[in-house]
């Protein structure tokens, strides 16, 4: 289990070099990357901040986005509460932690009970966490020799991941059905919309299979 964990938390959280390397190159400081992975913890809406301020936005407008796109990750809490059942000071440390990798990894393990999803979801959580910082400093200290991450096929590493998490769960007719609608849907909306927001509109595909089922 925790070998699963980490080989989605490894390739997930070197991609942070990725971010550290644009964040210096948008003109943010090492200090002001790192504290962005620290406490915002988001990949796109740390993209999202970056690419606003680089391209000259207001401050206001970065925030806007980047809170834009971790509206999912509040999906990903719903569905998460009743696995984890925590309180108090718990909720806020692990909804720091509730992405798209440990939710992934968490519901992968649905067939082995709610002991094996709490432990994916932790040991995901938090080892994307702990790369993702680590190599954001070091992206961020090398930002100048890191060069284009497609040329080390970086920009793949998370869509990839991800994948490797949602094809086993794709075993009945309707979710094959829904997961082509969605990426449809997605592909269709890239030419319109910001990045990071076809994802989310993709939300809907998932509401409306989830009522027909029902």
């Amino acid at each position: 289990m925790l070998r699963y964990s980490l080989s989605v938390a490894i390739p997930v959280g070197g991609y942070g070099a990725v971010f550290g390397a644009a964040a210096v190159s948008s003109g943010f400081s090492v200090l002001q990357a790192c504290v962005l992975s620290l406490f915002l913890f988001s990949g796109a809406s740390q993209f999202a901040v970056v690419g606003v301020m680089g391209a000259g936005g207001s401050v206001i407008s970065a925030i806007a986005t980047g809170a834009l796109l971790g509206v999912r990750n509040a999906f990903y809490g719903l569905r998460m509460a009743p696995i984890l059942q925590i309180s108090g000071v718990r909720k806020f440390l692990d909804s720091h932690i509730t992405i798209d990798e440990s939710t992934g990894v968490a519901i992968s393990q649905e067939n082995l009970g709610k002991d094996a999803m709490r432990f994916g979801f932790y040991a995901t959580g938090i080892g994307v966490f702990v790369f993702w910082n680590f190599f954001t400093l070091l992206g961020a200290l090398g930002a100048n020799s890191i060069g284009n991450p497609a040329t080390f096929g970086l920009d793949a590493a998370v869509p990839a991941a991800f994948l490797g998490l949602i094809w086993p769960r794709l075993n009945t007719r309707q979710a094959r059905i829904s997961a082509i609608f969605a990426v449809l849907l997605a592909l269709l909306l890239v030419p319109i919309l910001p990045p990071g927001f076809p994802i989310i509109a993709t939300v809907l595909v998932a509401m409306i299979f989830g009522w027909n089922k029902k």
